[in-house]
């Protein structure tokens, strides 16, 4: 009897520790891992104009695991009109960006962020238009557009990221004449202390270090 007893005591131990695990359980006593970070990849990309790529977002969690995160992600862009991103994480080139645009990821309340640049593609060669300009007067302004020929492509408005400068007759970056980066067209604009003369406005194409010169004429009144 004693035997019996003592079965049936370790019986009940036995069925009180699983229905102990089991309220733990629903409890929240074992708990899935929490997600600490979110890394959106590739981390730094460069497109073509008119081409698209897959983002992805990978989490690490509070126990060490990673993985990648396929639902419940919100994709963001900085520049919604050059960069659009769709709810999936596609990136498509529309438009040429004149500096790196955020990517942003967010699952969680937790984000990563990734940058994109959109480049025209195969650039055989750039023009600054107008040849020539005149500024009338110290204080004055005009504007430049600079335009890159594409291969396959019609010419496009490359103003905004190609680099302007201004120099003077002895090839010295004029000081009292400012040229506008990143701006569609490209403004230069003269302070009332500038020298009449002729100055050389120069666009760069950074990428494949193109560059084309223009003329910008200052005269008194």
């Amino acid at each position: 009897m004693p035997r019996t007893k003592r079965k049936l005591e370790l019986l009940a131990a036995l069925t009180a520790l699983g229905l102990l695990a089991v309220a733990a359980g629903c409890t929240g006593f074992f708990v899935n891992p929490q997600l600490t970070t979110v890394t959106v990849g590739p981390p730094s990309a460069q497109i073509q104009l008119g081409t698209q790529l897959q983002m992805t977002a990978t989490g690490t969690y509070d126990d060490g695991s990673r993985k990648t995160l396929t639902g419940g992600v919100f994709w963001s862009s900085a520049d919604t009109t050059n960069v659009p991103i769709s709810t999936g994480g596609l990136v498509t080139g529309a438009g040429i960006t004149s500096s790196p645009v955020t990517i942003t990821a967010t699952a969680n309340a937790i984000s990563g962020t990734a940058t994109v640049t959109v480049n025209p593609g195969n650039v055989t060669g750039i023009r600054v238009d107008p040849s020539s300009q005149t500024i009338t007067a110290p204080g004055g302004s005009t504007t430049y557009d600079c335009f890159a020929s594409i291969t396959g492509m019609p010419d496009l408005n490359v103003s905004g990221v190609v680099t302007w400068k201004v120099t003077d007759s002895t090839g010295a970056i004029a000081a009292e004449i400012t040229a506008s980066q990143g701006t569609i067209p490209m403004t230069v604009t003269t302070t009332g202390s500038a020298v009449p003369g002729t100055y050389t406005v120069t666009a760069t194409w950074t990428p494949d270090t193109i560059t084309f010169t223009a003329t910008a004429q200052l005269i008194l009144d």
